[in-house]
C-alpha cells in the first residue's frame, strides 16, 4: 500500500498548484482568489522514483464548525487522519501570517512526520519568508516553487524516508481525466473494472449528499448553500459486488447566470466528467422537477453519448408521490424523445432511500447502452419496417434502402446503406430510430444512426 501525504496550510498558499504537479495532470481547479478548494481530493502521484498517494485540502481557517468554512476544516481534518506524512505549506514570499502559527501546532499534534514547504520561493524570491518557516518549530523549510517546479529534488530527498520505493505501475488513475473517451474503450474490457458514474444537475439537486450516502460515509462536503461542490470529485464503491467509479461535479446553472472565472472552471470539469462516464444521472429536485436547465442536462448527455438515468431526489418531501411520479413519466416521454424510455427513480438522498432501485437502474442502463444486434436480425426487422412504411420519393426517384448493420456499441450505432440516403427526411429517420428502440429494447440510451451509399454484400443475387 502506497503512502499517504496531505497537503495543508492556509488559503492561497499553492496547495492545489503543488497536488496538479504531483499527479501530473491539472486535476484540483486553481485560481488566485482564496478558498477554491473546498472538498478534499486524492490522486495517485509520483516524485523521481517514489509513487504515493496525495491528497488536497480546503484551506485551514478559524470558523464555527457548523459554518461552510468549518466544514471544510473538518475535511481537512480528517485528511490529516488519514496521512502518514503531512506537507505543511506556507507562501514563503507573503512570510508568516498570524494563521501559519495555529496550524503549525495543529499539524503538530496529530503526531505524523510533518514536512515544512516554503511554496512561491521561485529565483531569490522569498528568502526573508524562507527564514522566518524556522520559527514554527518544524525543522528546516524546502523552499520549493509548485507552479515552476524548482526545488523538487529537495522535496524528494525529504519525501524518501517516509515513502517506500514502489515500481512503476500501469494503473489506472483515480481521476476522469485518465480514463479513455467511453464510446471508445475496448467494449470486451475487465468485468472487474469499475463502471464509472457521474452525477450532474442544478446546483443545490443534492449530489453530494446523495453520494455521502451512498459509499456511507461523509465523504464529501454538503451544506444548505447552493454550489459547495466546486472540483469534480472521484470516490472508489462497491454496490453489489460490482466495482464502480462515482464522480461528483458542481452544480450547473444556465450559461447566462455564469459569470464568475471559477464557476465556468467548475462547469467545465463536470462537462469533462460527462464526456469520460459511461452512465450518467441526472439529478432533479423532486420539489420543482424538469425546469429547463434539467432538460438541457439530459440533452447534453445525450448529445455526448452516454447512458442516461433520472433521479427524483428529495422524493420524501412529496406528498403525492404516485400522482407526480406518473405526470412526470409522462412530461419525460414527450420532453425527452431523444432518450424515450429513460429510467426514472424516485430516492431521498438525505435519507439513503431508493439508492438500490438508483443503481439497479444504472446497471440496466449500462448493459442497454453495450448492447449489440446480429447484422441478421437487423436486415429481418429493416425488411418489415420498409414494407410498413416505405421510403418517399426524392424528385421522382423512391429512396433505396439496401441493408443496416450495427457499427458499434457505447453508444448503440448504426449504419444504413443504400441510394440517395443524404436527401432522407429526419422524419423518416427518427421513425426508424423509435423502431429499433423498441424492436431491440434499447430504451433511455442514446442511439446514432449512420447513412452510407454502396451495394449490399449480402446480395447473393449480384455474386
Amino acid at each position: 500500500m502506497s503512502a499517504i501525504i496531505a497537503i495543508v496550510g492556509r488559503p492561497n498558499v499553492g496547495k492545489s498548484t503543488l497536488f496538479n504537479r504531483l499527479v501530473g495532470k491539472k486535476l484540483a481547479l486553481v485560481d488566485d482568489q482564496p478558498g477554491v478548494t473546498r472538498d478534499r481530493r486524492e490522486g495517485e502521484a509520483s516524485l523521481g522514483h517514489l509513487r504515493f498517494t496525495v491528497i488536497d485540502t480546503a484551506g485551514l481557517e478559524e470558523a464555527d464548525k457548523d459554518s461552510l468554512a468549518g466544514r471544510m476544516r473538518a475535511q481537512t481534518q480528517t485528511a490529516i487522519d488519514q496521512a502518514d506524512v503531512i506537507l505543511f505549506m506556507i507562501d514563503a514570499r507573503l512570510g508568516l501570517t498570524p494563521m501559519d502559527q495555529p496550524f503549525a501546532d495543529l499539524v503538530r499534534r496529530s503526531g505524523k512526520p510533518v514536512i515544512l514547504l516554503a511554496n512561491k520561493a521561485e529565483g531569490n524570491k522569498g528568502k526573508d519568508g524562507v527564514m522566518e518557516a524556522y520559527s514554527l518549530g518544524l525543522g528546516d523549510p524546502v523552499p520549493f516553487s509548485a507552479e515552476h517546479g524548482e526545488g523538487t529534488s529537495d522535496l524528494l530527498e525529504a519525501l524518501m524516508p517516509y515513502v517506500a520505493d514502489e515500481p512503476e505501475e500501469d494503473d489506472e488513475d483515480e481521476a476522469w481525466a485518465d480514463a479513455p473517451a467511453a464510446d471508445t474503450a475496448d467494449e470486451d474490457d475487465d468485468p472487474g473494472r469499475p463502471v464509472r458514474v457521474t452525477i450532474i444537475g442544478r446546483p443545490n439537486a443534492g449530489k453530494s449528499t446523495l453520494v455521502n450516502k451512498m459509499i456511507g460515509e461523509e465523504r464529501l462536503l454538503t451544506g444548505p448553500e447552493a454550489g459547495i461542490t466546486r472540483d469534480t470529485i472521484s470516490v472508489e464503491w462497491e454496490w453489489r459486488g460490482r466495482p464502480v467509479k462515482l464522480f461528483d461535479t458542481a452544480g450547473m446553472r444556465k450559461r447566462a447566470r455564469i459569470d464568475e472565472k471559477l464557476e465556468k472552471l467548475a462547469v467545465a470539469d463536470s462537462l469533462r466528467a460527462i464526456r469520460f462516464a459511461e452512465v450518467v444521472v441526472v439529478l432533479l429536485d423532486a420539489t420543482i422537477p424538469f425546469e429547463k436547465q434539467d432538460l438541457t442536462l439530459a440533452d447534453l448527455t445525450e448529445r455526448e453519448g452516454r447512458a442516461v438515468v433520472i433521479g427524483l431526489n428529495k422524493w420524501d418531501l412529496v406528498a403525492d408521490k404516485q400522482g407526480l411520479l406518473a405526470e412526470l413519466k409522462e412530461k419525460a416521454h414527450h420532453l425527452l424523445a431523444q432518450i424515450r424510455g429513460v429510467e426514472i427513480v424516485p430516492l431521498s438522498g438525505i435519507a439513503g432511500e431508493g439508492i438500490d432501485r438508483l443503481m439497479q437502474a444504472v446497471f440496466r442502463a449500462y448493459e442497454v447502452w453495450n448492447r449489440r444486434v446480429s447484422t441478421a436480425k437487423i436486415n429481418r426487422w429493416l425488411e418489415g419496417v420498409l414494407s410498413a412504411h416505405p421510403p418517399p420519393a426524392v424528385a421522382g426517384r423512391r429512396i433505396k434502402i439496401r441493408y443496416m448493420t450495427q457499427a458499434k456499441a457505447r453508444p448503440p450505432t448504426f449504419a444504413l446503406f443504400g441510394n440517395q440516403l443524404d436527401h432522407l427526411p429526419v422524419s423518416y429517420t427518427r421513425y426508424l430510430v423509435n423502431n429499433l428502440r423498441e424492436a431491440f429494447e434499447l430504451p433511455g440510451t442514446p442511439v446514432r444512426l449512420h447513412t452510407r451509399g454502396g451495394e449490399n454484400p449480402y446480395d447473393k443475387s449480384k455474386g
